[in-house]
């Protein structure tokens, strides 16, 4: 079994908890469900958020998921400017015996314009 990383992002409509959560849901389960993944296989995650962000933590939507012995931090995005506004990244390390050019990262709705040469 080798460690890859797969990534991730979306954009909020808007800064609400709810929302956030919703949307950061939404993100990890893709992650998942796209990488023939579960919960044991996770290793650790990374959330991002832009400067923009306030209303909660992008790790409480993982909590909510019933992600609860992996360990998760959350940071702040730089504060570019131009750079696309409320985005949530992800990083995830994982378990997984697919090599790297199979993982699927997933970059939700109008995040996807971030990385065009890797969204799935």
């Amino acid at each position: 079994m080798a460690v890859r990383a797969v990534r991730g992002a979306v954009q909020l409509e808007r800064d609400e908890a709810g929302h956030m959560d919703e949307q950061v849901s939404e993100l990890l389960t893709a992650i998942l469900e796209r990488n023939g993944l579960t919960a044991d296989d996770l290793i650790s995650v990374w959330f991002t958020a832009t400067p923009d962000l306030h209303s909660d933590f992008p790790a409480a939507a993982a909590r909510g998921l019933g992600i609860v012995d992996v360990p998760l931090i959350c940071a702040q995005e730089l504060d570019i400017e131009g750079a696309m506004p409320r985005v949530v990244r992800i990083l995830a390390h994982i378990e997984s015996d697919k090599p790297k050019s199979e993982i699927a990262h997933v970059y939700l709705g109008a995040a996807a314009a971030l990385r065009k040469d890797i969204a799935q």
